[in-house]
């Protein structure tokens, strides 16, 4: 009799291993496998969650099969400490694996609300953003310039905890609207001791953490500049009329301030580089006014014939060659353009009405370029009198 059921209670207990082992691997593979996500999500995770928690709001969600598993699954994996507080997207078919991976990594949030404060080279503008989970895009809810009156809405969007911060630089600006214009940025601290030198920024896009110091940052801008350039030099074209990577930012400096169109930029170049090498003097406006402004506002009207002649350490209509420093801080294409310009015989220059210019190789076509743009300005101001 107690052989029977010894017999039995051994049965018993092999039928409970195997059972308990199959529901292991069953569970495993639950935690493996492709969730039921159908579209991206945006998951936000509050300061002080635990994983049970964030398993309700994406059992919520259709997010995850199982909000027993997927906590289990942490607990195992020795991850439901490690929760992080921010913004996470969940792509569609996420599993319990990849989504607990995503919300204890660190880091940063990967969508949700972003601020992105925007240098331009006239003037500055805060933009809030948020992801649009199913397009990967960020659509944009609030914007205003920084030197303005703030919304009374922004605080709300200053007081979420898991705000993500920006800084972009438009291609073209000057150092001084750098630092001035990072003055006015609420989330960065500290203050500047000195100008950047000009040309010495990377006109990009910087994502940083609140409370970044203002000296940090544009010490990081400056090493990327700095990155950039060592890299194009070292790929640059053979012959050119360039003596350092200092004078290759210069004239990639003229060419980002001559030309907003990127096809344009080689043609552009190609004029300045066939000049130099022919010494003749370059003759570009921006220069001119860079001489007049040293790059803090923008002039806000035409050149005077006086202006022309004036001698500036910048005016390459008084000097010759290339001027002592660049004039503004030039993208990456640019830097490109100037160090490989398109091979031409272009030596001329001008506005062709379209936003673009027309090139010429020769003083007659060049005058008849001329002749055309000014026909085009005078019947646009007689439009714009009617």
């Amino acid at each position: 009799m107690w052989r029977s059921v010894a017999s039995n209670a051994l049965t018993l207990f092999i039928a409970l291993f195997l059972l308990g082992g199959g529901v292991l691997i069953w569970g495993q593979r639950q935690y493996t496998a492709p969730g039921p996500l159908t579209e991206a999500i945006c998951l936000r995770v509050e300061l002080g969650s635990t994983m049970g928690r964030v398993s309700r709001q994406l059992a919520s969600e259709d997010a995850i099969s199982n909000p027993t598993i997927f906590r289990l699954g942490a607990q195992y994996t020795e991850k439901a400490a490690l929760l992080k507080a921010g913004s996470f997207l969940v792509q569609p078919g996420a599993s319990m694996e990849e989504i607990v991976d995503s919300v204890t990594r660190g880091g940063r949030s990967t969508c949700g609300t972003e601020l992105n404060f925007r240098v331009g080279v006239v003037s500055a503008e805060v933009e809030v953003r948020e992801l649009d989970p199913g397009t990967s895009r960020y659509v944009q809810v609030l914007s205003f310039d920084p030197a303005g009156d703030v919304p009374p809405e922004y605080a709300e969007f200053r007081d979420q905890p898991d705000l993500r911060f920006r800084v972009t630089l438009a291609e073209g600006v000057t150092s001084w609207q750098v630092v001035e214009e990072l003055k006015a940025a609420d989330f960065l601290k500290g203050d500047l001791a000195g100008l950047p030198a000009e040309g010495s920024i990377a006109p990009d896009s910087y994502e940083i953490a609140e409370g970044t110091a203002r000296a940090a940052l544009i010490d990081e801008m400056q090493a990327r500049q700095a990155a950039i350039l060592a890299a194009l030099w070292a790929e640059r074209a053979e012959g050119l009329p360039l003596e350092s990577p200092e004078e290759a930012l210069i004239l990639a400096s003229i060419v980002e301030k001559e030309t907003g169109v990127p096809q344009e930029r080689g043609q552009v170049a190609s004029v300045f580089v066939n000049r130099l090498e022919e010494g003749i003097r370059l003759q570009t406006d921006p220069t001119v006014i860079y001489g007049l402004t040293r790059g803090k506002e923008p002039l806000g009207r035409g050149i005077r014939q006086s202006e022309l002649r004036r001698e500036t350490p910048w005016n390459t209509y008084v000097i010759d060659g290339l001027p002592p420093t660049p004039i503004a801080n030039p993208g990456r294409a640019a830097i490109e353009a100037a160090l490989n310009p398109e091979e031409t015989d272009y030596l001329f220059f001008v506005a062709d009405g379209t936003g673009g210019h027309a090139f010429a190789e020769t003083l007659t076509e060049h005058n008849e370029n001329v002749a055309r743009w000014r026909r085009i300005e005078a019947e646009r101001q007689e439009q714009d009198q009617k």
